[in-house]
């Protein structure tokens, strides 16, 4: 699978965390019908009225305090990542569930330190300044830039502990009974030999769990994500602290799948409809509602135009802003013409130096490396061939000349040991969400 910058960093896997409880075996007699499992009454009276605009700020977990403060810096992480200014209604909402996701992590921890699991500071310390560097950062800005946005670097190296204490559980605790057979790979690898040309997907989820009880009340959270996201808000950010996927730790990274490995007839109609950058949900499944963000498609087992290797020049002419508009007219017509009368690569410098521009030789740049508007403009071309003027008077007009392309080979696809470790991955991560229910049905928690 690709390394993304969450599995790059914590060697997290990324693979499918749809798994869902689905309620089976036969009614006793007497019991209560399907629809309403727990027997509850239609109509409860409530005892003490509930006030739906008081949130517990804070929680005691198996004995471990939860701050105010904690839950201060980790919503600021939240804040900071979303590019909208929050809502009062969605701070609160933000605020119950990060609370929920440091009960979790809590959790998580305890498990891992009860197995005598440690992990050291120095490990923790390591992650955070790669955390950094793939911000462009040293370990001391990104302590200073976490300051300035009410966050700190103890609260992220917190997350960061207990990301690592739980992979390290689970693989002590989970991995070791997880069995693949050489049959089940080998029947994958048919079927992605039989998909060669077929489209394969770059996708990212967000799932929420819901109930029949709760259904509504997850829906609508779902529905207000959805709306964040559409207004600009961090999918990843989103993802790492709301879903409940076992993808959250990746920012909801499913990295390149198959429309098969979805497992579900329902999204893969959904996915294999959806074009790059499009954003989907809430979707109703088994077990919750689910978000998806196809970050980008390619076909399987064939090579992707877009990793083709270009060599362009780049033709570039300026204008004089204090030069009347009529002069600037005729020096972009002179440009235009001038463009239009070059013969190839071999003319182009020449031609440029008589008209006032300049070039730019670019010999070893990839195709996906160019803006998404001229990557199809580009790869249509052939050698000597150049791109439509594009820009304005007031930046500049440029074109791109293809001087050389080399296409890449056709991918080989995963072999037998990368598919044995992505089914392994399904399971883990399908048992994960299991113990981790397990732990909060075991916990003692107090709100305060």
């Amino acid at each position: 699978m690709n390394a993304h910058i969450a599995s790059k960093l914590l060697g997290l896997s990324a693979a499918i965390g749809l798994a869902a409880a689905a309620h089976t075996g036969a009614l006793a007699q007497g019991a209560a019908p399907a629809a309403n499992p727990l027997g509850l009454p239609e109509a409860p009276t409530m005892l003490a009225k509930p006030d739906p605009n008081v949130r517990k700020a804070t929680a005691v977990v198996n004995g471990y305090v939860i701050t105010g403060t904690d839950l201060d810096q980790r919503v600021a992480l939240i804040v900071s990542a979303n590019q909208t200014e929050l809502s009062a209604e969605e701070m609160q909402r933000v605020r119950a569930q990060v609370l929920r996701n440091l009960i979790d992590e809590t959790l998580q921890i305890q498990a891992a330190e009860a197995e005598e699991i440690v992990i050291e500071d120095a490990e923790v310390n390591q992650t955070f300044a790669r955390v950094a560097a793939q911000n462009n950062q040293r370990p001391e800005d990104m302590e200073a830039f976490l300051g300035q946005i009410g966050s700190s670097s103890a609260s992220l190296k917190r997350q960061i502990r207990g990301e690592l204490a739980w992979q390290r559980l689970l693989r002590q605790k989970v991995s070791f009974f997880v069995n693949v057979s050489a049959e089940e790979v080998n029947e994958l690898m048919e079927r992605l030999e039989a998909s060669k040309g077929t489209d394969e997907y770059w996708l990212w989820e967000i799932f929420l769990s819901a109930t029949s009880e709760n259904e509504a009340a997850v829906e609508a959270n779902a529905a207000k994500i959805m709306e964040q996201l559409r207004q600009g808000g961090s999918f990843q950010a989103y993802a790492r602290q709301f879903s409940e996927a076992s993808t959250a730790a990746v920012g909801g990274d499913l990295d390149w799948i198959y429309l098969a490995q979805l497992g579900d007839p329902q999204l893969e109609t959904v996915v294999g409809q959806m074009e790059a950058g499009q954003l989907v949900g809430p979707i109703k499944i088994p077990g919750g509602y689910w978000i998806v963000y196809l970050r980008d498609k390619r076909q399987v087992l064939m090579a992707d135009p877009r990793d083709a290797m270009l060599s362009l020049k780049q033709i570039q002419i300026g204008f004089d802003p204090a030069a009347s508009n009529e002069e600037n007219q005729a020096k972009l017509q002179a440009f235009l013409e001038g463009v239009q009368s070059m013969r190839g690569c071999g003319s182009a410098n020449d031609i440029a130096s008589t008209l006032g521009a300049n070039v730019v030789d670019n010999d070893q740049i990839r195709a996906r490396a160019l803006p998404e508007a001229l990557q199809n403009t580009i790869l249509q071309l052939q050698v000597g061939e150049a791109t439509p003027p594009f820009g304005s008077l007031e930046e500049g007009v440029r074109v791109l000349m293809l001087c050389g392309r080399d296409d890449p080979e056709s991918s080989e696809g995963p072999n037998f040991d990368e598919l044995m470790a992505q089914i392994e991955d399904e399971r883990i991560n399908k048992a994960a969400q299991r113990y981790l229910r397990d732990l909060r049905n075991d916990a003692y928690i107090e709100y305060n």
